[in-house]
């Protein structure tokens, strides 16, 4: 049970993310979560390293969707500025947002990643149809209200390596 909430790789952020042993790997496609991962959350603000990181994300081969659990609004909009698809309120950890963007790609289970920041959503969603599942430290301390109070639970299932952050958007 308590494998379900490991993720098969920790970082610091999605720009620490190699890809060519990624894709070395047999992974194609990747499942993003938005806040927390990608950007701050409710933060707007799309940094240039971010914008080159999809650029590579996308010239290594990748097929690339957004999965979260925020507003249509927000997560349409960021998509669209970035040229991915997106699954707004997505209902993540239940599988149905996963699969659908799996077959938006045109990838599997077996060959699909799921990054994200987030143990109880992100991780146990994409270890519940045994995709490679990768944890990534959140971006920035403001947070959903519930989110702080599941975070506390998380320390408890899930050891996160310390990673200092070495960043910030």
């Amino acid at each position: 049970m308590i494998r379900l909430f490991q993720p098969r790789l920790f970082l610091a952020s999605i720009f620490d993310l190699d890809l060519n042993r990624l894709h070395a790997r047999g992974v194609r496609g990747l499942i993003m979560d938005l806040d927390n991962t990608l950007v701050g959350w409710n933060r707007p603000e799309l940094s240039h390293e971010l914008k080159a990181w999809f650029q590579d994300v996308r010239g290594t081969g990748f097929k690339m969707c957004i999965v979260s659990n925020n507003l249509t609004e927000r997560v349409d909009q960021f998509a669209e500025k970035v040229g991915v698809m997106a699954i707004p309120r997505a209902a993540k950890p239940r599988r149905r947002s996963f699969r659908i963007a799996m077959r938006r790609m045109g990838t599997t289970n077996h060959n699909t990643a799921v990054i994200g920041d987030q143990v109880f959503t992100d991780i146990l969603g994409g270890n519940r149809l045994r995709l490679f599942t990768i944890l990534v430290h959140p971006i920035d301390a403001q947070e959903y209200w519930t989110t702080r109070l599941v975070r506390r639970v998380e320390r408890y299932v899930v050891k996160r390596p310390h990673i200092p952050q070495s960043f910030s958007q």
